[in-house]
């Protein structure tokens, strides 16, 4: 029963996801308009400085921007299914909270993980290719861990407030300064210090950091520091969304 419920509530969101193509081209756009504007705009600027191809610095940022912002805005669903009902007849099913948490979970993170691939294709259309082929799994397990890691914390953000613009307020309060304090965009090398200790403490800096080292061969912590510093806050966050969901009234 619990792994058949499981399926169902990932399967739901699956099939939400696929048969809205404007949601799938909608999700590009963004990141796409970052490689071309920053990618370009800013990419002899970058050169001069010394820091090389600037789109390729960029690309694995972009990925990342791309699956936080879909995982954690997953977590809208839940505050949907509270407003029509959905969420109340599904906490009387006999299956526990986690497994319906877990099933919306790992709906929203599969989505924001398949969004992450389409970019990451997209930027080899324009040009980007990795330095290792052979470490484009371990990118795509580093993509995962942190899909699954964001959508829990959307369904903790979305545990909390009843509607859609309060979620969207605490949202754009939380995902925006992890994302611009990440180092996404820029190196952290020689940054000013108060820079360096907030993007240092930013545990979305060793998600980059890590895709920028698997997939560029450019890491400023080191890849055994992100995969370990990226799985704990996974599994805190995972811990907590249960701890957080567990409480929801529908």
């Amino acid at each position: 029963m619990k792994w058949e419920a499981l399926r169902i509530l990932w399967l739901r969101q699956m099939k939400r996801y696929l048969r809205s193509n404007s949601r799938i081209l909608g999700a590009l756009g963004q990141p796409i308009l970052y490689l071309l504007a920053l990618g370009y705009g800013l990419g002899s600027v970058f050169q001069k400085a010394g820091g090389g191809n600037y789109i390729e610095f960029l690309v694995p940022g972009i990925i990342v921007q791309t699956i936080l912002f879909s995982s954690v805005f997953w977590g809208i669903q839940i505050i949907w299914d509270k407003q029509f009902g959905f969420l109340k007849e599904t906490l009387v099913a006999p299956v526990s909270r986690l497994t319906i948490m877990m099933g919306g979970v790992l709906g929203g993170a599969t989505i924001a993980w398949l969004q992450g691939v389409l970019v990451f294709l997209s930027a080899m259309v324009l040009g980007f290719r990795p330095a290792n082929w052979a470490l484009v799994p371990l990118a795509l397990v580093v993509m995962a861990v942190l899909a699954i890691g964001m959508a829990c914390l959307g369904s903790e953000i979305a545990s909390h407030v009843n509607d859609f613009q309060g979620f969207q307020a605490i949202n754009n309060f939380v995902v925006f300064p992890l994302y611009f304090l990440s180092g996404a965009l820029y190196p952290l090398k020689d940054v000013p210090l108060l820079l360096a200790v907030v993007s240092t403490a930013n545990p979305l800096s060793y998600a980059v950091d890590a895709l920028r080292d698997v997939l560029i061969h450019q890491t400023h912590f080191g890849v055994g520091v992100d995969l370990v510093v990226l799985s704990v806050l996974t599994v805190a966050l995972a811990a907590f969304g249960v701890s957080t969901f567990s409480w929801i009234e529908g």
